[in-house]
């Protein structure tokens, strides 16, 4: 694709508050100089936003104002006036109930702030996981031009001479201690060494993924997702990228110019060839319906199902993302794809160039990190979609994180009404489960958590552990941590909270599941269904105030990405008054 740039200098939309000789604009000027700035800021320079999620209460991103230094940086060298500005912080470690509810909650801060504020574009700051998309949604509702500059992952995670990562070693250890094959000390010695350093997951979970799906996207400059948060390296890329907003302002290249069906699908297949987390489905379902691009489940199954996996890293494979970035990073993804032409190379990216532009001398300096295609993982990652009637609106799995012996399978289900009474049960000896069973967890879909947690991969009981039983069929409305890894199948739609068949599985249910042949089948027929179906009542809180009320009222199911319906579709950046 080719862009064709627009004619400099032009009206830039931060005039509209700052320029001319009227009492507003000498106020909006007047205010803004008590922070030391001298009169020629305002003559024409692009405002450029720089969206931090820095918090303290989120550590993931605790590291990011540092990073805004740098991104001012390349701001004020290319010519711009660079303004900072804060806004909600998705902490996936510490929010409650789950950063989940707060991503729409985010993205509308983003939004609002960008289209209220005197902003030409933005560089938006983000690194754990539901910053990411957060940022992209907000951003794509507005369309100014807008970079990403994710915060990078951590150090490798080490222990006892070996490497750990960061989220797959809590699954990993947890369920050892259960199965006492490591001590409680043992575990409280790992803690320290899985978070080591500033940024996020150092696997592929979901903070890493979506970073690669940024750069998927061509919204970011090549190279972004893999860097860790300490190389200097990264501070390199946000200095650069606070150049290259300036010069997007210029050329007025925004979001809808990137975010294209092209861009969705590349961002597909990379997922796929990444071992990616199944929450970027959820999540790009939402950006794109954001910037108005068609996509939906059935085109992360057509397009995702014959890409190999080729990444190999934690929770899929051994490896994390420090040797990910030592071997090439995503480029080498990418060009890889290309080769085998699963890439769309003309997809626009941010630095104005076809994505393929920025890949096409990626090298491969590990192929133990980076496989061939022919020694990949699974030959088929992606994310397998399953309909039937336990999901007419279909759910999904990741098939590099599961076990292959489980992939057709039959079993009796074992049913959790809350993930409260999985909690009270799962350790009980008297827990009528054995390791062909079926774990089925209900409400704990958007509306029934409320915010979808991620409690998918429910742990395994302890008595089965015990036995060396390590992996078993889970199914719920819930998500799984992008750390996490087992044959689990999430955001079945519609939610059991909404009413969904999920809703009315009962202990002893037999359930098929046949992930080749993309099925999910309640064994129970419809008569029987309908007679439960007619004295079911839900369970869950109503909410009558505050956010939460907003959320339960207005969320979508998982199917269609699980923004709020009254957020879906760009707004644009076009404020009708000045209150001045």
């Amino acid at each position: 694709m080719t862009f064709e740039k627009k004619t400099w200098p032009r009206s830039l939309r931060s005039q509209e508050w700052f320029g001319g000789t009227g009492k507003n604009a000498i106020m909006h000027r007047s205010w803004m100089k008590n922070q030391g700035l001298p009169a020629d800021t305002f003559d024409g320079r692009p405002v450029i936003g720089i969206c931090n999620t820095w918090s303290e209460l989120t550590p993931c991103n605790a590291h990011l104002r540092e990073l805004a230094e740098r991104v001012k940086r390349g701001v004020l060298e290319a010519g711009g006036f660079p303004v900072e500005f804060p806004v909600f912080s998705c902490g996936e470690s510490n929010l409650r109930p789950t950063a989940m509810m707060f991503r729409n909650l985010a993205a509308m801060d983003v939004e609002e702030a960008l289209r209220a504020n005197p902003v030409d574009g933005v560089v938006l700051l983000t690194g754990c996981d539901k910053t990411t998309p957060s940022l992209l949604m907000g951003a794509a509702s507005v369309d100014l031009p807008a970079i990403v500059v994710s915060g990078g992952p951590m150090l490798n995670g080490k222990w006892r001479g070996k490497d750990v990562g960061s989220g797959t070693a809590i699954w990993q250890f947890s369920e050892m201690v259960k199965a006492g094959e490591m001590t409680l000390a043992e575990f409280m010695d790992a803690e320290q060494g899985m978070a080591r350093s500033a940024g996020h997951c150092m696997t592929m979970g979901t903070a890493s993924t979506m970073a690669t799906m940024a750069e998927a996207l061509g919204m970011t400059l090549p190279g972004n997702a893999a860097i860790p948060a300490v190389d200097a390296h990264r501070r390199v890329l946000a200095h650069l990228s606070g150049r290259r907003i300036v010069d997007m302002v210029k050329d007025d290249l925004r979001p809808s110019h990137v975010l294209t069906n092209a861009a969705f699908e590349n961002a597909i297949r990379v997922n796929g060839a990444v071992g990616g987390s199944t929450n970027a489905v959820i999540h790009l379902l939402a950006i794109a319906a954001r910037v108005g691009v068609p996509l939906s489940l059935d085109d992360w199954d057509r397009m995702g199902r014959d890409v190999p996996t080729i990444v190999n890293l934690q929770p899929s494979g051994k490896h994390l993302m420090e040797e990910f970035y030592y071997a090439g990073g995503l480029p080498v993804v990418m060009r890889t794809l290309g080769d085998l032409g699963l890439l769309n190379r003309q997809a626009l990216a941010v630095n104005g160039k076809p994505i393929w532009e920025g890949v096409k001398d990626a090298e491969n300096f590990n192929s133990d990190v980076i496989l061939p295609p022919e020694e990949a993982l699974t030959p088929q990652g992606g994310i397998a979609v399953l309909r039937g009637n336990l999901a007419p609106d279909g759910a999904v799995l990741k098939p590099s994180a599961a076990s292959p012996q489980l992939m057709q399978h039959r079993g009796r289900a074992v049913v959790f009404e809350s993930i409260e009474d999985y909690h009270e049960r799962i350790g009980r000896d008297d827990l009528d489960i054995d390791a062909s069973c079926i774990m089925v967890l209900k409400y704990c879909g958007p509306k029934g958590y409320p915010g979808m947690a991620e409690v998918g991969n429910m742990g395994l009981p302890p008595k089965l552990l015990k036995q060396g039983i390590k992996d078993m069929i889970r199914i719920s409305d819930a998500r799984m941590s992008g750390t996490a890894y087992g044959t689990v199948i999430l955001h079945v739609a519609p939610e059991a909270a909404a009413g969904g068949p999920l809703a009315l599985v009962e202990n002893g249910d037999m359930i098929a599941v046949d992930i080749p042949a993309r099925r999910l089948h309640l064994d129970v027929s419809d008569e029987v269904l309908a007679a439960r179906r007619a004295t079911w009542t839900s369970p869950v809180r109503q909410y009558s105030s505050g956010y939460a009320a907003l959320y339960t009222q207005h969320v979508q199911q998982a199917n269609l990405g699980a923004d709020l319906d009254l957020l879906v579709g760009p707004r644009g950046s076009h404020v009708e008054r000045d209150s001045h």
